[in-house]
């Protein structure tokens, strides 16, 4: 491709680099159009006998037909994408979930003049239909070797931008709690939970209470899983306070492992996260909530319990990696 200044007559099939308006100040003729005849013959009757234009060579591929071909090699799964308007492809979630992206393929392409994708930040929840990237081709034209290029890049790494869909998931809480403040606990920590629950697509399905005790809280994890549920919610009158606390005691006592404890993100520091080894893949979460979870804030259970409902086996090391953007307060 190369840019040009072209008498009107010597311009048509080429594509104009600047918008044209005619007396009145409006758009006569948009940038990025493809000149006709017809064009010709308006800008003649507007006083123009010249315009600047880009004129592609061969080899070059179509800034639209680049970005369908991007848009082809960068789509995972639960992502779909648009037609190409003006350059630009977006990919639209096909369900609610949470955005997956390969940040070093994503790099990678962005490292090519020219090609852009911009995208949710990995993990984000996503609503069905929402945009989840931007693909926009900055020239109106590239060669087909950059093209090529980008397309190797999104095959290898086996797409850039997917979308894990929320699962169905009955969700058990366990609430540790004293007698005497089990009223209150439950009122103030219990609706801010079945809230988040429901708004993701699940539901709590059993609560169950134990004392500030490691063998009631294991007989309460084992209760709740017998009766079906898929993931644990665990909170109380404080927050786990310590590896060994009697909550973290209680979960390796039933037959779990603590994967984390701690995290970088505030609010959220004092969160736990086990797995309890009931002979599935991934075991059964837990997710030990500290008390930021009684306020509808945005906080730590936030950003893990999507995660968790889509499947993902979070890790020790997924958590320390919130550090960075893990200060929500604002």
């Amino acid at each position: 491709m190369f840019l040009a200044t072209l008498p009107i007559d010597q311009a048509v099939g080429h594509i104009l680099r600047h918008n044209i308006a005619d007396a009145a100040g409006h758009k006569a003729l948009p940038k990025g159009k493809r000149l006709t005849d017809d064009d010709v013959t308006r800008l003649r009757a507007l006083g123009i006998a010249s315009v600047r234009v880009a004129v592609l060579e061969p080899g070059d591929v179509h800034e639209d037909e680049a970005a369908r071909r991007l848009a082809a090699v960068v789509c995972r799964p639960g992502v779909t994408a648009t037609d190409a308007v003006h350059s630009r492809v977006n990919l639209l979630a096909e369900a609610d979930g949470v955005v997956e992206v390969d940040e070093a393929a994503l790099l990678a392409i962005n490292a090519i003049d020219g090609l852009t994708i911009a995208t949710l930040p990995n993990h984000a929840l996503i609503r069905r239909r929402k945009r989840v990237a931007t693909i926009k081709i900055i020239p109106f034209a590239l060669p087909e070797a950059l093209v090529q290029q980008a397309e190797r890049v999104g095959v290898d790494a086996g797409g850039v931008v997917g979308v894990r869909p929320l699962q169905q998931r009955q969700v058990g809480v366990l609430l540790v709690v004293s007698p005497e403040a089990r009223e209150r606990i439950t009122r103030l920590v219990l609706p801010a939970i079945e809230a988040r629950v429901a708004e993701l697509g699940s539901m709590v399905g059993a609560v169950r209470y134990a004392a500030l005790d490691e063998h009631e809280v294991a007989e309460g994890i084992a209760a709740l899983h017998a009766v079906g549920a898929d993931l644990l919610i665990t909170a109380g009158e404080t927050s786990i306070m310590d590896r060994d606390d009697v909550t973290p005691q209680g979960i390796r006592m039933a037959g779990g492992h603590i994967e984390h404890y701690g995290a970088p993100v505030e609010p959220g520091n004092l969160l736990l996260l086990a797995y309890l080894d009931d002979g599935t893949p991934q075991g059964m979460p837990i997710l030990g909530a500290p008390g930021c979870v009684r306020s509808r804030a945005t906080n730590i259970v936030d950003l893990l319990l999507p995660r968790l409902l889509s499947g993902e086996r979070i890790t020790r090391s997924d958590i320390i990696k919130l550090g960075h953007g893990g200060l929500l307060e604002r």
